[in-house]
């Protein structure tokens, strides 16, 4: 049987990010697993997936839950370090 785990190994995002696509949508993590592997294989997928975190962010700062911002801010620059324009052009990762 294949785990959660390894759908989030094979999903093309790492386990914060596939938490808070979860948290978004409303949907169980191994739904949100294959959403993300889904969404960044479309024409701006990964803009998608990147304004969906960002949208967490934003309502976990409304909430006043600066922890779980911070946790998700975490989760946004790991993807833009992944999944961001230099990654799709070629160009440099951004540090």
């Amino acid at each position: 049987m294949i785990s959660l785990t390894d759908c989030i190994a094979l999903c093309g995002l790492d386990e914060a990010e596939v938490r808070a696509l979860a948290e978004h949508e409303h949907l169980p993590e191994i739904a949100a697993a294959a959403l993300g592997a889904y969404l960044l294989h479309l024409p701006h997928g990964a803009e998608k997936v990147q304004q969906m975190i960002e949208e967490d962010i934003r309502d976990a700062l409304d909430r006043g839950d600066r922890a779980h911002a911070r946790d998700l801010f975490m989760a946004l620059r790991h993807f833009l370090k992944e999944h961001g324009p230099a990654s799709r052009t070629g160009g440099p990762k951004a540090l």
